[in-house]
């Protein structure tokens, strides 16, 4: 008899065997209760004891596992016996006959054949209409949402067809044809997916030294959760061991483990694990990077954010611009110049992120010329923000300059599916699924490489011909440092990406995805399967743009405004630092500080601190700021130094004086975007979105309270400085108050006709202390009081002009955030 026929007999018996036991059982448990002198059939159903019915509890559980057991050993006996009767082509023919994918390696078919036979052929994703493909304790999409995202839709119920399996004519297999007779009429099997089973699922783990608890305690909870665990180190996937058992030193495996490269991660990994249902990234659990001269380290995602910092400020950049040449290829040091021909230069950057498939790489293509006509090729590819996993080359191409062209065409289009010259010369690109995108870079060098570097602020100070207090300002926007802290706090400080020199081109590519979301985001799905597949989708977007360390699903609107709008105003204005600042990295002696202050095109001049615009510009403050709180740490604000500004990119006073219902309102802003409204004025926000920040739409956005310009102001604990701009709004004619927050249609409108808004706020300042400043300017300065709209969106009043020509900065507040609540040790 065949094993096909086998496995069902054996099914058969096991069910008749169970219904065959629990006869003599209730059989002799009644013989045992009459022994004992109790009549069991006269009992009362309510005079029974608990205990009978705890036990038919259990025996029904034990029976569920021994059926689930059984149909577990049921099909493992099934695979083996159709492994042995059809060939994978065969397999590839009926997977292909029932609608199921048979592309892929024999280690993708088989599998997928066998659970198609055993309990039926899957249906497509629901939400895509991939095919779903069994992965470890779960059925995972294959498929595609778009070209920018992976399908994640997962379950451990997969839907199926209920119709019967068919088999190409030409395929004659007496098994096969015996299986399917047999199951004829009957539903297919329900496959147990039991999540906790297959967490470790195809590892092998070792277990070295001394443990917070037992060996056998970790064994138990490894074997428990689908995995195997080996007393040798060799062909491991892992090494299990505690931090302390690194500190002593380690066993003998331990040390073994080290040599051979094997990862060693703390007992922590098997306990996440467990806890997420899912096997940890080893990477996150290392304990002996460090200690490794070779080691693959951790990547900057693994690590707590303050250390990511630490790292990311401390790091060179590596490629600063179009003309750049990587310094990881270490060709710079000889001389090395990006090659070009024919108005094209060969250096390009990619990026990928696509979170269903937890992909979010990099990757750098040039060409580089020593001297000599020596031709380089230099590639580079790797997983963001973990260089000791990138892939790396340098190929030495000597006068062969077509061959490298060739071959640098070559990677270009197997990177991204496009052609290399159209991209470069007309900026034309169709996005390719799971293919790299280009970051366009910009002739020039970002910031974070030209700007002047720590070392340098003290030189180029010393040396710079301004007013001492007109070159400390200068020399704070022209450095490095407020750039990268910048980036850094939206972990877009990447040392191989120049996110601070990107072209135009580039950055309305991202304006307009921003606003194309924002126009699809209104109908956009609420269910979880498609409204996941949105959210995925537009994040894989904007992170293929913007390269992150730390991509994430974005949900909502306020996700939206606090890490893409603001977020792409911010990289805007970096890139106008950028190009402004150019390269100041040298030497100080030509007075690198001054050139910057010309090419500002504007004219700062400090305030005395006995002028009535500087006392009056300390009490406007006093009386409308409220302490910025940080966990239970409350900073309050002292002013340092007033600037007073006049620039052509702006009104000038005397034009803002003819305009009608003219306020001198505080302006909060970044000190990495100071620099771009220094030089080119304040610009309208970039979109609308319904939250605070955006909801005025295109406008320029200011407040009466000082308290609100202050929190885009504060920076970090670590650095207490920070400027807030004072600038002089006409809003117009006509001022509509709103109360509540504004629809898109409501700001169509007030965009079109330009009608200047008030937001009232929670808090309102004390109209009885307000007064007239010079030529009509009403300083709207008073004690914070609560307004009456209790229920509104804003906390303070904030004023809304859509025309740039009725805004004009006069004056920068340089303040200092003072730590109010610290405790005082005396001296003993």
């Amino acid at each position: 008899m065949s094993l096909s026929l086998e496995v069902h007999e054996t099914r058969s018996r096991t069910h008749a065997t169970e219904e065959g036991k629990a006869a003599p059982k209730r059989q002799k448990a009644e013989n045992k209760e009459q022994e004992g002198g109790q009549q069991g059939p006269s009992k009362n159903k309510s005079d029974e004891p608990e205990v009978p019915a705890k036990n038919k509890k259990l025996k029904g559980e034990e029976s569920e596992l021994n059926g689930k057991e059984n149909a577990t050993k049921e099909f493992t006996d099934f695979c083996k016996a159709i492994r042995e009767h059809l060939s994978v082509e065969d397999m590839r023919k009926i997977l292909e006959a029932n609608e199921q994918d048979a592309s892929g390696s024999e280690d993708a078919v088989v599998p997928s054949c066998e659970d198609m036979i055993f309990y039926g052929p899957l249906e497509k994703c629901p939400i895509c209409s991939g095919q779903l493909e069994c992965k470890g304790w779960k059925y995972k999409c294959k498929g595609k949402y778009s070209e920018w995202a992976s399908c994640i839709f997962s379950t451990n119920k997969p839907p199926r067809k209920s119709g019967s399996i068919k088999v190409p004519d030409n395929i004659s297999n007496d098994f096969v044809n015996k299986w399917l007779k047999q199951q004829e009429g009957k539903g297919y099997p329900k496959r147990d997916m039991d999540e906790n089973a297959h967490i470790f699922s195809g590892m092998m783990i070792a277990l070295s030294g001394r443990m917070s608890r037992s060996h056998a305690y970790f064994k138990e909870q490894i074997l428990k959760h689908g995995g195997k665990v080996n007393n040798s180190v060799l062909g491991v996937t892992c090494v299990v061991a505690s931090a302390a058992e690194r500190d002593r030193g380690g066993s003998g495996g331990f040390a073994e483990a080290l040599e051979r490269g094997t990862p060693i991660v703390s007992e922590n990994w098997i306990v996440d694990s467990i806890q997420k249902k899912e096997a940890q990234p080893l990477d996150a659990y290392d304990i002996v990077s460090d200690v490794v001269p070779e080691g693959k380290g951790l990547p900057l995602n693994k690590l707590d954010p303050s250390e990511e910092a630490i790292e990311t400020l401390a790091a060179e950049l590596k490629l600063a611009g179009k003309r750049s040449v990587h310094k990881d290829s270490k060709l710079d040091k000889d001389g090395g110049c990006i090659f070009e021909k024919d108005g094209v230069i060969y250096n390009c950057a990619f990026s990928v992120c696509d979170l269903g498939s937890e992909m979010n790489h990099f990757c750098i293509l040039q060409l580089i010329m020593v001297p000599e006509k020596h031709l380089h090729l230099y590639y580079k590819k790797g997983p963001i923000g973990h260089d000791q996993m990138a892939e790396e080359r340098v190929e030495d191409f000597g006068s062969r300059v077509n061959d490298a062209v060739k071959e640098f065409v070559r990677l270009f289009e197997e990177e991204t599916g496009n052609e290399f010259e159209p991209w470069e010369r007309e900026k034309k690109f169709a996005k390719k699924s799971m293919k790299m995108y280009p970051l366009d870079m910009d002739i020039g060098f970002d910031v974070r490489h030209g700007g002047a570097a720590l070392r340098q602020l003290g030189s180029a100070a010393a040396h710079c011909k301004l007013d001492p207090a007109v070159s400390f300002l200068i020399k704070q926007l022209c450095s490095q440092e407020i750039y990268r802290y910048a980036l850094t706090e939206m972990a877009q400080d990447l040392p191989d990406l120049p996110i601070g020199m990107l072209t135009d081109v580039h950055l309305r590519r991202g304006e307009e995805v921003l606003l194309q979301w924002i126009r699809d985001a209104e109908p956009a799905p609420e269910s979880p399967p498609a409204a996941d597949a949105y959210w995925i989708e537009i994040s894989n977007k904007w992170f293929t743009l913007f390269p992150t360390t730390r991509p994430y699903t974005m949900r909502g609107f306020e996700q939206i405004a606090d890490n893409v709008a603001s977020g792409f105003e911010t990289i805007r204005d970096i890139n106008v630092a950028s190009h402004l600042i150019g390269d100041i990295s040298g030497s100080t002696l030509d007075d690198p500080l001054s050139e910057c202050y010309k090419k500002l095109g504007c004219s700062i001049n400090c305030v005395p601190e006995d002028s009535e615009d500087y006392k009056m510009i300390v009490k406007y403050l006093q009386k409308t700021y409220e302490p910025v709180k940080v966990d239970d740490v409350v900073y309050g604000v002292s002013v340092d130094r007033i600037y007073a500004v006049e620039s052509s990119a702006f009104p000038s006073y005397s034009e803002m004086k003819k305009l009608p219902n003219k306020v001198l309102l505080w302006c909060g802003t970044r000190s990495s975007n100071l620099l771009r409204h220094l030089h080119k004025g304040f610009l309208p926000a970039v979109c609308h979105l319904p939250v605070p920040g955006y909801m005025f739409g295109k406008a320029i956005v200011c407040s009466d309270a000082a308290a609100e310009a202050a929190r885009y102001g504060f920076t970090a604990v670590d650095r207490p400085e920070g400027y807030l701009v004072l600038a002089v709004a006409s809003l117009g004619e006509e001022i509509k108050e709103i109360t509540g927050t504004p629809g898109s249609e409501d700001v169509k409108s007030l965009e079109e006709k330009k009608t200047g808004v008030k937001g009232v706020g929670r808090k309102t300042t004390d109209e009885s202390e307000h007064f007239t400043w010079r030529d009509d300017v009403k300083v709207p300065c008073g004690k914070l009081i609560p307004s009456g709209n209790k229920d509104g969106p804003l906390e303070y009043n904030e004023f809304a002009v859509y025309d740039p020509k009725q805004v004009s900065i006069q004056f920068l507040v340089a303040v200092r955030y003072d730590e109010q609540n610290m405790e005082v040790v005396p001296d003993e």
